[in-house]
């Protein structure tokens, strides 16, 4: 979370998640079909090079969508799978 309270769900909400994938032919693409077979959309995407190991690069993606909607929760979940580190930054309300 990126503030000191966690944000309400509202209507129109993003949200934004740090993750890293391993060194591979694919995985960026595997780590973000979730989002595209849940429908949802990824409004950002950012990568910098990890100070963990060569070759190993963060990503901070936003999406359309709150952390607790099914949806979202569903695509998290499979994107938990194919990543060797993964967290949800926050959820916040859409500006307009």
């Amino acid at each position: 979370m990126l503030g000191l309270q966690k944000p309400r769900r509202v209507k129109r909400s993003k949200t934004t998640i740090l993750f890293a994938i391993k060194d591979r032919p694919g995985a960026l693409y595997d780590a973000l079909v979730p989002f595209k077979y849940h429908r949802i959309n990824l409004t950002k995407i950012e990568s910098r090079p990890s100070k963990r190991k060569a070759w190993e690069y963060l990503f901070f993606i936003d999406v359309e969508g709150h952390e607790e909607e099914p949806r979202v929760m569903r695509a998290l979940a499979a994107l938990r799978r194919s990543a060797s580190l993964l967290r949800v930054l926050g959820s916040y309300p859409m500006g307009r």
